[in-house]
Formats: structure tokens, C-alpha cells, sequence
């Protein structure tokens, strides 16, 4: 087994992104809650507010010892760490420091579910067990699915998803 920290993404109840982020803080494990800017909608004032970008998840970055996740685990607000067939899934780093780059930015990040796609977009998995991961659109199946192309291990894989669990990334390059 790898003694090397990873960044798993924790399901965590609604609206408790913060209130779970100091807690897992205070435990000593490195948290990361993406989050965009956006406009108020309340009707006194006309301010932007910190969103989540994922709305119920987070990122932690701890070993893959039950030990590690249960430490996890037993914070206040935490759900599970997705993964499949009960065992964990890493994000890979090089996601968690994309979405620190495009988080980071002073520019406008245009996120929606209605979005259209054309192959080869990059996109990113907001939701489901694939949550955090970033991808390739290829195309629609019906409806509301799609398929997506995700790189683990150096291979490259089609996965079927449905569409409002994606959403397209944003050039940065602009």
C-alpha cells in the first residue's frame, strides 16, 4: 500500500461545506472546498457571494488507511468518501490543482447544467461517483446521457453518465 497522501472527494450534507472544512482543518488534514463567485439574489442588496462549486462535496487530501478515513468519516457533517464497491477513489492531484488554478482566477466562471457540449470539450464531474473528475465530452446518448472519456492509470476510458452531472469547464486562457 502507497504511504503517499491523495485527494478523495467526501459527500458531506447540504449547506455544511464550511462548518465541515474547519472541522476536518482542526483534525489536521488539508481540505479543499472549490468555490466560484456569484451574484446575490436577494431582493435589499446586490452583492456577489462565495459559492461552492460542488455543492455537498469536498476534497480531503489523506493516506488511504481506514484509519485516515475514518478520521474523516467521524466529522460532523461528513457522509462518505466516493469511491466504488466500498473503497475509495482518488481524485488525481493534477485535477485538485486544475480546480485550485481555475478557483483561484479573478474572472467570471460561467457553471450550468444546460450547457451544450461538442466533442472534445473539457468537462467536469460535479456530481455521482465520479465527482471531481475531469474528462472529455464525446457524445450524447438519448436524451439525458452522455458519454465522457476519463484518463486513470494512463488509459483512457468511455464512461456513460447523465448530463446534469457534468459541467463544462471554462477556458482559462482568455
Amino acid at each position: 500500500m502507497s504511504m503517499e497522501k491523495k485527494w478523495y472527494a467526501l459527500l458531506i450534507r447540504s449547506h455544511c461545506e464550511k462548518i465541515v472544512c474547519q472541522s476536518v482543518l482542526k483534525k489536521s488534514i488539508d481540505v479543499f472546498a472549490p468555490t466560484i463567485k456569484k451574484q446575490s439574489r436577494r431582493k435589499d442588496r446586490n452583492i456577489m457571494i462565495d459559492v461552492p462549486l460542488f455543492p455537498g462535496y469536498i476534497f480531503v487530501n489523506i493516506f488511504s488507511t481506514p484509519a485516515e478515513q475514518l478520521k474523516v468519516l467521524k466529522t460532523f457533517g461528513a457522509i462518505r468518501i466516493l469511491g466504488y464497491n466500498d473503497c475509495p477513489v482518488a481524485v488525481p492531484a493534477k485535477q485538485i490543482e486544475s480546480l485550485k488554478i481555475i478557483t483561484g482566477q479573478n474572472k467570471t466562471i460561467i457553471t450550468g447544467k444546460d450547457s451544450s457540449l461538442t466533442r472534445g470539450e473539457s468537462v467536469i464531474v460535479i456530481q455521482g461517483v465520479f465527482a471531481g473528475l475531469q474528462g472529455e465530452f464525446l457524445r450524447y446518448k438519448g436524451k439525458e446521457r452522455v458519454i465522457i472519456k476519463l484518463e486513470a492509470l494512463g488509459q483512457f476510458a468511455g464512461v456513460e453518465i447523465n448530463k446534469e452531472d457534468l459541467e463544462k469547464l471554462p477556458d482559462i486562457m482568455s
